[in-house]
């Protein structure tokens, strides 16, 4: 192949396309590679998007870091507190931090702050995740059935999601969980516990991005692509997840990254309300409803995972704005 090359006159040189320059090729550029090169240019959302993949890692890891210290986030370290005012706190300055004990340990019976902060992650990012994942199945699936068929459909889904937005989430939440049993079907300890946590929130949560998926669906079964797959005998089901779904992955992508800090903080809300994860299993929320007797004597025990909560919430709502950018069509 070759491409020309105009002079200043009016002939036109013919060169082999292989000894074009590089800057003068043009080179299309996919939806993905375009977003990519606008969330590199968002320094803000990349550093958040960077403690989100940290903190992931250290909730995967959770074992083997705390193996790494040599601590156990059920060991008692009675020795190590203080009884001279009458209730046990840190021996040492900042709740007993030391080589040994990197996060200090907790006033109440000694263990080990940092292996307790590094499993609370993992338990918040499991409860965070899987009733992200619940919410998005249901929601996307019911708002596409919703905006696509319209009608009676729509109305009844409609007001589903009305009914589930105006309904008490917590107070329905600290109700369901406060009669739990301690064993369901057949299980015991926190498995069961840490599985209605994520029904719970994951099936109030649905609604917020099923109102989102609706009303881009509503505007995407209007354009050219559904006619054409309509007119080639493609049926309801192909034209929503071929046709439909393909086109709503920003969004849903988007609303995803920003659903995941907002289940972490009623994780923490239910386990600081005594109904979320039970002991001895560790819970961000947990450790700060018991700090509360202790925070005049000992103020790190409330500030460690109070600082957990925090990043990682603000780093997943940095990121989900920078992805939010980033994916926009008609950002720059």
């Amino acid at each position: 192949m070759t491409a020309p090359l105009h002079d200043s006159g009016t002939a036109t040189l013919e060169v082999p396309a292989d000894q074009v320059p590089e800057s003068a090729k043009i080179t299309g550029r996919s939806p993905g590679r375009i977003a990519w090169n606008r969330l590199k240019k968002d320094k803000v959302a990349l550093g958040g998007g960077i403690v989100v993949i940290l903190l992931i890692l250290v909730g995967i890891l959770a074992p083997v870091l705390c193996a790494l210290v040599g601590q156990d986030p059920d060991t008692f370290h009675t020795n190590l507190l203080d009884a001279s005012l009458g209730i046990g706190t840190p021996a040492g300055s900042f709740g007993g931090m030391s080589s040994t004990h990197l996060l200090g340990i907790d006033p109440i019976s000694g263990r080990d702050l940092f292996s307790r902060v590094v499993y609370g992650a993992q338990i918040s990012l499991i409860v965070a995740f899987g009733s992200a994942l619940l919410a998005v199945i249901i929601g996307v699936v019911a708002g596409m059935a919703a905006g696509f068929f319209g009608g009676w459909v729509d109305s009844v889904i409609s007001r589903v999601m009305d009914i589930l937005l105006a309904f008490p989430q917590l107070l329905f939440s600290i109700a369901l969980l406060s009669v739990m049993p301690d064993k369901l079907f057949g299980l015991s300890g926190s498995g069961p516990r840490i599985l209605v946590l994520i029904f719970v929130i994951g099936f109030f949560g649905w609604p917020y991005i099923g109102r989102i998926v609706r009303g881009q669906a509503l505007s995407l079964r209007e354009r050219e692509f559904v006619e054409a797959a309509r007119s080639l005998g493609g049926g309801s089901v192909h034209i929503l997840f071929k046709e439909l779904l393909p086109n709503l992955v920003a969004p849903i992508l988007v609303y995803t990254t920003l659903m995941i800090p907002t289940n972490i903080l009623n994780e923490a809300a239910l386990s600081f309300l005594g109904v979320g994860v039970k002991p001895p299993t560790p819970s961000w929320g947990q450790m700060l409803s018991d700090s509360i007797q202790y925070y005049t004597v000992d103020p790190t025990y409330m500030v460690i995972p109070g600082l957990a909560i925090f990043i990682t919430v603000l780093s997943f709502n940095l990121f989900g704005d920078g992805l939010r950018d980033a994916l926009d069509p008609k950002g720059n």
